[in-house]
């Protein structure tokens, strides 16, 4: 079979010889960067905290819009931001580094981060920590007003006590980026939409390269290729299987070679251009053949728990109604279930993660909000089959939800 004729146009459309060229204005970009900045001082003042410590890269991206080797410092803490609710923000980078944060107006200062993982100081950790620990307390009584309440996204164990030395009381600040993140301003959305062309994009070369004799690995290059040169990040995951290594779902892709007629499904799990994810699911045939029965009712029913919870998507539906109300997925499929309904998303994976219906119990309180960016998802398999894997990111609105991505699905 020749490919489909709707998903040719499209990739055609999407510019396959070519990189993706971004026309975002620099207005919109700085106006994304003092919202984004602007929220989570909004959320410190909320909580009453004189400042957040970040060391999660992409908390850091989203404050300060400064990236420099976020997934090296995503596990090895190296560089930091202080900011605070009512005063500077201060970027504490890698030694030689200072230049990447040239012309950001969300900086106020830029200072050396003080490292002090056993890595990269081995026995002088109780040394380093105490000149880190001195330094932030100083910059605490300068620009806190006098508030010792301290945010942090994540730390280990001896900074924690390093600062509680000098009087600070430690909050935990997950909770806090992850609400500012939540709400999208327009200029936000209007990247994020960017990068989801670029990931529909990859789908295409993907889709067009989807032939008897490739391997998954093969598959997934497409992805890294089309973000790599259109400005992206990376990858979050690897998650692109075929046939039989589509049950159990989570195999990540391999040296197998995908066969005439089997599934291939995958999760982009894309971090893009800008910093922003796009993350959608899509499942076909290799070498473009019309599913089988079985593929054909399994893919029937995947589409049908997206329709119907894409239909519950609005602002003010709590999370628990949502539940309530959500696809309740046959008993046959449930040992083979996504352990989730719907998440957030952002720069990431965020707040909130809506569980399965088996699953929920009540694990967040709230309620879909305007300018939420949902990711509403589906794994539908039996025993012996193979898997189903479709994911539509939506932005949230007063009458219900707008899909932001319009790669096909497979007619069935």
């Amino acid at each position: 079979m020749q490919p489909d004729l709707k998903k040719q146009t499209y990739l055609n459309q999407k510019g396959r010889d070519k990189p993706l060229i971004s026309s975002i204005s620099q207005t919109t970009i700085d106006a994304a960067r003092r919202y984004r900045l602007s929220r989570i001082r909004q959320r410190l003042v909320e909580v009453d905290c004189g400042a957040i410590l970040l060391y999660d890269p992409v908390n850091i991206r989203y404050a300060l819009d400064c990236s420099n080797m976020q997934v090296w410092t995503a596990h090895n803490p190296l560089r930091y931001a202080l900011i605070f609710a009512n005063g500077p923000s201060i970027m504490f980078e890698f030694k030689g580094c200072a230049h990447l944060s040239e012309n950001l107006e969300t900086i106020d200062e830029v200072r050396t981060a003080i490292g002090w993982m056993y890595m990269s100081v081995g026995n002088r950790v109780k040394e380093n920590v105490a000149n880190w620990a001195d330094e932030i307390a100083d910059l605490m009584a300068s620009h806190g007003g006098g508030n010792e309440r301290l945010a942090i996204d994540r730390i280990e164990p001896e900074g924690v006590a390093a600062l509680q030395r000098h009087g600070l009381s430690i909050v935990e600040g997950g909770q806090i980026t992850e609400r500012a993140r939540a709400i999208k301003s327009d200029e936000e959305l209007e990247m994020m939409q960017w990068t989801i062309r670029v990931a529909e994009a990859a789908m295409a070369r993907i889709y067009e390269h989807s032939v008897p004799g490739v391997t998954e690995r093969e598959l997934w290059a497409h992805m890294h290729f089309e973000n790599a040169r259109s400005g992206g990040d990376w990858l979050e995951t690897k998650l692109l299987s075929c046939g039989p290594n589509t049950n159990p779902w989570y195999q990540e892709c391999s040296d197998r070679q995908c066969e005439l007629g089997e599934m291939i499904a995958f999760d982009t799990d894309m971090i893009g251009p800008y910093g922003y994810c796009a993350d959608l699911s899509r499942s076909w045939t290799c070498g473009y053949t019309e599913m089988t029965p079985k593929q054909r009712q399994l893919y029937a029913v995947a589409l049908d728990q997206i329709n119907h919870n894409l239909s519950l998507v609005k602002d003010g539906v709590s999370f628990a109604e949502f539940n309530q109300r959500s696809w309740k997925i046959p008993e046959r499929y449930q040992p083979y279930r996504y352990s989730l309904a719907a998440h957030g998303v952002g720069m990431a994976d965020e707040w909130p993660v809506v569980l399965l219906h088996p699953d929920f119990d009540h694990n967040h309180d709230g309620h879909f909000e305007k300018n939420m960016v949902i990711c509403v998802e589906s794994l539908i398999a039996e025993s012996g089959s193979e898997s189903i894997k479709l994911e539509t990111q939506v932005l949230v609105t007063a009458n219900g939800c707008k899909r932001l991505d319009t790669f096909p699905w497979e007619q069935v």
